[in-house]
């Protein structure tokens, strides 16, 4: 075992505040998204919750392409010798939030709930990064309520449409 990943595995299972903070504030955006339709429902005024809805399904295509690059950078981190499984992975994530993108104008409801999809079945790759050395212990701990809170949002957008 490297003297890298004997330190990442006793180091600690804390999230650090900037993280968690920050990781936070990544749900606002489809949040506020969910609330502007949901304080129009009934209106005879979609144009402000069309373009609510857009954007927050757009954010979350974002994000999810976000996470590919997050594995890229984990990956490369300790010079990426015998990581290029990682390195094809890690580019999946930002062709599915693509292709979903390209779907939503057919099926919007459908794209929603990939994209949601793709958020839940990030956590098995964020799993997989972690035991193997490449991600903090602390990782899902930050990983599993930022993308299953996503997620839920993803759902709810749907809900609406």
């Amino acid at each position: 075992m490297s003297e890298r990943r004997r330190i990442e595995q006793a180091g600690s299972t804390r999230v650090p505040l900037a993280a968690a903070v920050l990781g936070g504030l990544g749900l606002a955006p489809p949040a506020i998204a969910l609330l502007v339709r949901l304080l129009a429902a009934g209106s005879d005024d979609q144009g402000l919750p069309g373009f609510a809805l857009v954007m927050g399904l757009s954010y979350i295509a974002i994000i999810l392409s976000f996470l590919g690059g997050l594995w890229w950078g984990l990956a490369a981190r300790d010079g990426g010798s015998g990581r290029g499984g990682w390195y094809g992975l890690a580019v999946v994530p930002s062709l599915w939030a693509f292709a979903v993108q390209g779907l939503s104008g057919w099926a919007p409801r459908g794209a929603a709930l990939m994209l949601a999809l793709g958020l839940v079945a990030s956590l098995l790759v964020d799993r997989r990064l972690v035991r193997d050395g490449l991600a903090p212990r602390w990782w899902l701990r930050l990983r599993v309520p930022l993308s299953c809170g996503l997620a839920a949002l993803t759902v709810a957008l749907a809900a609406l449409l």
